[in-house]
């Protein structure tokens, strides 16, 4: 049976090239091989060795195990039977993609109770953004802070301590997505 188009190794390899911003010059030059062998390669004319096929990948910023990972495998959509959550006093936070964690971002929800609030983060790499479903909260990035209330979204560098502080007078919940992922 014939590979789908796309999901062979050339036109993989052409995918991860077009993502990395490079020619088929750049990437031959960069692999010591011909533009003419990568224009093959990418075509399903020729096939490489397993060492030149290792070079080419971990140029492109990818790995065997990646490269040869079938997406159709991944899972897409997830119910609360996936979830996962932590829970203390004031608050509790669902993983709503429970294998975020080796992702490059991780959407939680977080609801904080009366009074509640999250532990101070000390400053990382990285981004936050916040989209408050329920309730109003304070949002605290170093000195600055703000409201954001039901509606409304944040959005800051996760450079500075910050915390999440309930202001409503009941339950307060928010879909918060780290970037990358710090929960």
């Amino acid at each position: 049976m014939e590979a789908e188009k796309g999901n062979t190794i050339g036109a993989k390899i052409r995918d991860l090239r077009l993502k990395n911003g490079l020619t088929q010059e750049e990437l031959a030059d960069r692999a010591e091989l011909s533009k003419g062998f990568i224009s093959q390669l990418e075509n399903d004319l020729t096939s490489p060795s397993i060492a030149t096929l290792t070079d080419i990948i971990t140029l492109l910023g990818s790995s065997l195990g990646k490269f040869f990972s079938d997406f159709d495998d991944v899972q897409l959509v997830f119910t609360p039977d996936d979830y996962f959550e932590k829970r203390t006093d004031d608050h509790s936070v669902t993983w709503i993609v429970p294998t975020a964690q080796k992702n490059e971002m991780e959407p939680v929800i977080l609801e904080l109770e009366k009074g509640g609030a999250t532990d101070e983060d000390i400053p990382h790499e990285g981004e936050e953004f916040g989209y408050v479903l329920e309730g109003e909260v304070e949002v605290v990035v170093g000195e600055r802070v703000a409201t954001a209330k039901r509606g409304e979204s944040f959005y800051f560098p996760s450079d500075r301590r910050h915390c999440i502080r309930n202001r409503a007078n009941g339950k307060s919940k928010i879909l918060w997505v780290s970037c990358p992922p710090s929960f």
